[in-house]
């Protein structure tokens, strides 16, 4: 309720900001950014750059855009994003500050409505996701009736909103859409979480009913395609689907296949077969093909031929290019190769080489934080205090991504961090490609500038 609030009171702003008639095509997307962490925003719609506007002294931006598309777009404030739902016509003002960039966020003015339902949803959800977790253990049809009521809760809202049929149909759809798929997300994860959390042998039988939703799913959804819930829904649907049809048809005594290979050549056939619409299965193939490589820590024929297998059904050269990338990487990270010739930035904005750090005689552990996983970042810090006590022949070499430098400096000042070992990772992408960052708990450990664990855990490997 106070988001709402808030925007009514910001909504005479947008008359002075914008200056876009009420029957105009042109959209006004502007706002004010409270202790930016960036000088620019950066529009992007799908993932296509639309356009980029530097924050003036107040800290202001403002976007004046002809000739786009109604839909889905989202605007980067790094090391940050959002959703943001543009339609013709509209004059939107945005407010947020980055210390809780998305609670924050608040819109006002004409096409307001969408994206403030929008957010709210996105931080229900957020909310949502510990009590959720405590009902894996019950019953198929308790754990239903849950996640049904959290659901028609949110349908509810939609329509006393919707009332006056102030929503375009697209706009309407999409408002729909972020209610429906973070449901489902969670029925297609029951069988698993249900199994893990009760200890039970095998998957729960789970009937038609508990699936019923599948009736009315759209796998061909174009203006979907990057909606976070959505794809995200697309995962686990396609996982689980591959999962119980090897489980009926490939396994024995209802026993899984454990072979990661055969079960992710199920989940790239499985999407050949049904999704139709080319940028959707592309980007379901490229996710298929990272998430077998990133947890396939040793070359072997069998991965070269998956990878040729994704290479005849995916249209996506860059796709194709960046899973060659990924499976040179992993064999780069073999015991005894050399630490890849990366560089970082030291304090002072100077290039410094991984493979330099690496070449002191010592032990080195490399190990990957950022600054929008607030925990994860003091649990490392804490971690590694420890390791180092244990461990103190060893070098411990944090390595920051996907933060802002002027962020990263200021972090550093304000946790005391250790200049002389800590560097700022500028090029996310090499990075994550030739040191195969599949989440911020891995760590490399080289001996002198030889890998010795290219694939280390960092709570589990020391």
């Amino acid at each position: 309720m106070v988001r709402f609030l808030l925007s009514l009171t910001l909504t005479s702003l947008i008359v002075s900001c914008s200056g876009t008639p009420e029957d105009s095509t042109a959209v006004y997307f502007g706002g004010e950014i409270v202790n930016p962490t960036s000088e620019y925003v950066v529009l992007y719609h799908n993932d296509s750059y639309v356009d980029s506007v530097k924050l003036d002294d107040s800290n202001h931006f403002a976007f004046n855009l002809n000739g786009i598309d109604d839909g889905l777009y989202h605007f980067d404030h790094s090391p940050e994003l959002q959703y943001v739902y543009l339609s013709k016509g509209d004059s939107l003002l945005a407010r947020l500050n980055t210390v809780e960039f998305d609670e924050s966020l608040v819109y006002s003015g004409k096409g307001s409505e969408i994206n403030n339902f929008l957010i709210e949803i996105f931080l229900t959800n957020e909310k949502e996701e510990s009590l959720i977790k405590e009902y894996y253990n019950l019953t198929p049809e308790n754990f239903s009736k849950k996640i049904d009521s959290l659901h028609e809760e949110k349908v509810a809202l939609l329509k006393e909103l919707n009332i006056d049929n102030q929503f375009k149909p697209k706009a309407l759809a999409m408002a729909q859409a972020s209610i429906d798929y973070n449901s489902y997300i969670n029925k297609e994860k029951y069988p698993f979480y249900h199994k893990k959390e009760t200890g039970e042998e095998t998957i729960h039988e789970l009937g038609e009913e508990f699936y019923g939703y599948r009736k009315n799913i759209d796998l061909n959804n174009k203006d979907l395609t990057f909606f976070r819930p959505y794809f995200d829904f697309m995962k686990w649907h396609f996982g689980n689907m591959s999962y119980m049809t090897c489980l009926e048809n490939c396994s024995t005594d209802k026993q899984p296949v454990s072979d990661r290979l055969h079960f992710n050549k199920h989940k790239l056939t499985l999407v050949d077969s049904i999704v139709k619409q080319t940028k959707l299965r592309d980007i379901l193939f490229r996710n298929v093909a990272m998430d077998y490589l990133l947890r396939e820590h040793t070359p072997s024929e069998e991965a070269t031929v998956f990878i040729e297998k994704f290479k005849t059904l995916s249209t996506n050269q860059e796709h194709q290019e960046e899973i060659d990338l990924l499976y040179n990487g992993i064999k780069n990270l073999q015991p005894n190769t050399t630490i890849p010739n990366i560089g970082v930035r030291n304090f002072e904005n100077n290039e410094v080489s991984l493979k330099d750090l690496a070449n002191n005689k010592k032990n080195t552990v490399f190990y990957f934080w950022t600054a929008d996983q607030k925990r994860h970042f003091r649990n490392v810090n804490q971690h590694i205090t420890s390791l180092e006590e244990k461990y103190p022949h060893y070098n411990f070499i944090g390595i920051n991504l996907r933060t802002n430098f002027t962020q990263w400096k200021e972090l550093m000042d304000e946790y005391k961090l250790d200049k002389n070992k800590q560097f700022f990772g500028e090029n996310f992408k090499e990075l994550q490609m030739a040191m195969i960052i599949d989440g911020l708990n891995k760590c490399i450990i080289a001996k002198d500038t030889v890998v010795v664990d290219g694939f280390a855990n960092l709570y589990t490997s020391l």
